[in-house]
């Protein structure tokens, strides 16, 4: 999956559709699947005297939504975008905007030379 963590995002589909930008708080692997801030809030309803609420009552919380649903929001052009891998010319993997051909990050360093010694 090419979201990470922190990215901005933009919600495509369901009850919480809309054009704002959002942060990723995780990213679930095993299921495609990331918890956006915001998104897909539901009401856990917790015993009083459990240790992460003590009084008890309704706990809200967000849930997490299908990758497919979102899109991820480049800064550089200000719109919903793709996502692209490249490999540059020393040899580290970058992720980078398929609208705007701008750099998201690098994802891994370059690979190390096989240097014989002597």
């Amino acid at each position: 999956m090419r979201i990470r963590k922190g990215d901005m995002v933009v919600v495509l589909t369901g009850d919480d559709a809309s054009a704002t930008p959002r942060k990723v708080l995780s990213v679930v692997q095993s299921g495609d699947k990331v918890v956006v801030e915001g998104v897909n809030r539901v009401f856990k309803h917790v015993r009083r005297g459990h240790p992460k609420s003590q009084q008890g009552g309704r706990l809200s919380r967000e849930m997490p939504v299908s990758s497919s649903n979102v899109a991820y929001y480049c800064s550089a052009c200000g719109k919903p975008t793709r996502i692209g891998m490249r490999l540059l010319a020393d040899g580290r993997k970058e992720r980078f905007c398929k609208k705007c051909d701008a750099s998201i990050g690098v994802i891994s360093p370059a690979p190390k030379s096989a240097s014989v010694p002597g």
